[in-house]
């Protein structure tokens, strides 16, 4: 037990309760030959790498070749939104084609489209601005939404904003309603989920957590003085213990719903690591920066119930309807957890992107998982990631 205390103590505040995973679609390829070196290479996890082909269907190569395209679409993504201008449509990683696509309207020039394909990114022309669609979103979160509605993001490559109903209540005349009203506010998809979302903190049980109250939930990052990890795990004030029971510090600030966000301080012979834990599955992943991956990404979660698993970004800025109310500005992926997973850390290669909130499904049959982003949560509170 002593030697295990030394061990998780400086690393607690990453692993006591979240779990996390990313994905992608590939198709699995025989060739496990090492891939070219790119300009921006960097040591990545085996484990990282293992996790990836495990649930994302890669091969060796496959997985380390998509880490890169995906580092070079994160540098280019803001470059391409300021060469669009006001014609910017959103933009999303193709993993098919490994790179960076810009969507900009018809009414672009073509001076701005050549300076957004010099990027390095693909074009595709919309009908509708990334402005015009965040509008229709904001008016849309105005709107009361009953429980049959899961969630609602801006989807770029459709151009539309999709609405998402839990299939067995489509035909309910409150989500007709919502949606009828959602029609009006502009470019309205919809699509149906098996089942609402739901928030994934949990009763006390063994493992390696932090609770508050009988309540377990998952350190996402560490920062210095602290780890930041979901609002719905605790209040501000309220105390934290670790694994083992002992007094590690308190929720300094804590916001939920609206929001699902938090930060704890650490002391009592507690410190903080750049450090996201690999359950002794694969090796601990060192934390680097907190670069926002596009949609599209891979991403991967570690969390104290489900361990480490992997899918890929969905949607971003999505409203998601829990029982206890709407949460803004979340992040949507294929990736499962389970009840204990809230609060724990979303990694894309080795930048932090945020701390796990809630979803649906489980990590034997499925699901998705939403996690709140790690730089507004830094912003927020003033709090600077612990990086490597």
């Amino acid at each position: 037990m002593r030697h295990r205390r030394l061990k998780y103590a400086g690393l607690a505040v990453l692993l006591l309760a979240g779990s996390w995973t990313t994905g992608s679609a590939l198709p699995a390829a025989a060739d496990d030959s090492p891939a070219p070196a790119a300009a921006d290479s960097r040591p990545v996890s085996t484990g990282l790498l293992a996790a990836m082909q495990r649930d994302l269907g890669l091969s060796k190569r496959q997985a380390e070749e998509r880490l890169s395209a995906e580092r070079t679409a994160t540098a280019v993504e803001p470059r391409a939104r300021s060469a669009a201008g006001t014609s910017y449509g959103g933009a999303w990683f193709d993993a098919a084609e490994g790179r960076l696509t810009v969507a900009v309207t018809s009414d672009a020039s073509p001076a701005t489209l050549r300076a957004v394909r010099s990027t390095g990114a693909a074009v595709r022309t919309v009908e509708h601005s990334a402005r015009e669609l965040d509008a229709t979103k904001e008016r849309v979160d105005r709107l009361p939404a009953p429980r049959g509605v899961s969630s609602w993001h801006v989807d770029p490559e459709a151009n539309t904003l999709v609405v998402e109903v839990v299939r067995d209540r489509a035909a309910d005349n409150d989500v007709r309603r919502f949606v009828s009203r959602a029609r009006e506010a502009g470019p309205v998809s919809v699509e149906t989920v098996a089942a609402a979302p739901r928030t994934f903190a949990a009763g006390t049980v063994g493992g390696d957590p932090y609770y508050t109250g009988n309540v377990r939930c998952s350190i996402g990052f560490s920062v210095h003085g602290g780890f930041v990890t979901a609002g719905h795990c605790g209040r501000a004030g309220a105390g934290v213990s670790g694994w083992d029971g002992s007094y590690v510090g308190a929720f300094q600030g804590s916001s939920f719903p609206d929001n699902d966000y938090a930060w704890v301080n650490v002391g009592s012979g507690w410190w903080t690591v750049p450090v996201v834990l690999g359950w002794g599955t694969i090796p601990d992943q060192l934390v680097r920066g907190s670069a926002e991956a596009p949609v599209g990404s891979s991403i991967c979660r570690s969390g104290s119930t489900t361990h480490w698993h992997c899918g890929s970004v969905l949607a971003k800025n999505e409203t998601v309807n829990y029982s206890q109310g709407a949460v803004h500005q979340m992040t949507k992926t294929s990736v499962c957890a389970e009840p204990g997973d809230s609060g724990g850390s979303f990694l894309s290669g080795d930048q932090a992107q945020g701390v796990t909130s809630g979803g649906w499904g489980n990590c034997g049959s499925g699901g998705e998982t939403w996690f709140q982003p790690v730089n507004e949560i830094l912003n927020r509170y003033g709090l600077t990631l612990h990086t490597a």
